[in-house]
């Protein structure tokens, strides 16, 4: 008989049945991401950390970070749709670029380079946070399905895979500017120039990770297209996108918290690092003290989560931890002075390490409280999804990540 075979039918049988029954996982994606930001933000967080202190002349570094994040805020009105229209792979890999054209502008800092530079990154800032949340969410799913997993778990589970990695950045970035900035050097030094560098060379990594992962258009259901719309619909749609969750008491009652947490990391991005640490250790010290910051956020973000169980302790651990950010805001405001000595040097980074627990609380506390009282909300826009949020909350989750992230 001259009748062909297909690959499958050569195969031994009980290697046939492990390769149908053998189901797909997505894992490998989420381990890629979550390197990815890993990379990316380990540079650019050294780099914020860094910017008002190199950067100081005609507060150069501080008005490049206002116009950045001035820029982020009008840009994500638009993030939602632009990620929409991109593909959620596509968005991830064109926001990598703001951060890497940041980074370059460094390198020869003038209002030339750092203005534009600042627009452009505020604009890829907007659509790599949007992008991140419905590639994550996406890939739960698809793991979910093929693996015949509980979707609520594998979201929980890659959440928390990607946040874990992503809390570490900040200890990576700040050591290697400690090393690079060990002498004291900044500014248009070699030290300051040879550290840019090396960020874009950890930029370039993540870029080029970025690309191996997977497509993810079209896992999520999919939403009725449009063949035209106007542009006052247009108006009209990104309007009532933003506006609408704003109606929402619970959303007024939150965004307090969301200010309060990006003010704090604000002040230490900005005014901490430049007026209490530099004196007292120079600028090869702020890359060790934020190192410090960055580990006790990690570790102080991981405990608080496992003992998160109701909105009660949620009110509990948050208290705690702005108490002992008052500690400190109060310890700096009245009784703090730059003093020679090992308690010179020891004094910042304990200040460091307790404002780095504080932000690791709002961190986890905020995010648990809007999955645990917008929860029947998502249950009603998505009964099939127990964990997808409304039509509005792409946008929603930008307008929170300017308060909180950024």
């Amino acid at each position: 008989m001259g009748s062909s075979t297909s690959p499958e039918e050569n195969l031994p049988l009980v290697e046939l049945i492990a390769s149908v029954n053998q189901p797909k996982s997505h894992s490998r994606d989420v381990h890629i991401l979550s390197s990815a930001f890993l990379l990316v933000f380990s540079a650019y967080g050294a780099v914020q950390n860094l910017e008002s202190t190199v950067n100081d002349d005609g507060n150069l570094g501080t008005i490049s970070l206002g116009i950045l994040y001035v820029s982020f805020m009008v840009f994500s009105l638009f993030a939602s749709m632009s990620v929409r229209k991109l593909g959620s792979k596509n968005a991830l890999l064109l926001g990598t670029t703001g951060y890497w054209l940041f980074t370059a502008a460094n390198l020869k800092p003038n209002w030339y380079t750092m203005v534009p530079a600042s627009i452009y990154m505020g604009f890829c800032a907007s659509i790599i946070w949007v992008g991140q949340g419905t590639y994550l969410t996406s890939t739960a799913h698809s793991h979910a399905r093929d693996c015949n997993l509980h979707e609520g778990t594998v979201i929980g589970n890659f959440n928390g895979e990607f946040w874990g990695i992503y809390a570490t950045h900040q200890v990576i970035g700040n050591l290697l500017a400690l090393f690079f900035l060990k002498d004291g050097k900044g500014g248009d030094t070699s030290g300051a120039t040879m550290l840019f560098f090396v960020f874009l060379c950890i930029l370039t990594l993540g870029c080029i990770l970025m690309c191996f992962l997977h497509r993810r258009d079209g896992t999520l259901e999919e939403q009725p297209k449009e063949s035209s719309i106007s542009c006052f619909s247009f108006m009209v749609s990104v309007a009532k996108s933003v506006v609408k969750p704003l109606f929402d008491i619970r959303i007024l009652l939150i965004i307090p918290l969301f200010a309060y947490s990006g003010l704090q990391q604000a002040f230490v991005w900005a005014e901490f690092t430049k007026k209490i640490v530099k004196p007292a250790l120079g600028e090869s010290g702020i890359g060790g003290s934020m190192a410090i910051y960055g580990a006790a956020d990690a570790i102080c973000s991981l405990v608080a989560g496992r003992l998160t169980s109701s909105v009660s302790s949620v009110t509990w651990i948050i208290v705690g931890g702005s108490s002992l950010h008052g500690i400190i805001l109060l310890w700096i405001l009245l009784k703090y002075s730059t003093t020679s000595g090992i308690l010179g040097m020891v004094y910042p980074l304990v200040m460091a390490a307790v404002l780095g627990i504080g932000d690791g609380v709002l961190m986890t506390q905020i995010n648990a409280l809007l999955g645990m009282i917008f929860k029947h909300d998502m249950d009603e826009f998505f009964p099939h999804v127990p964990n997808e949020a409304p039509e509005d909350a792409p946008v929603l989750s930008t307008q929170l990540k300017i308060l909180r992230f950024h």
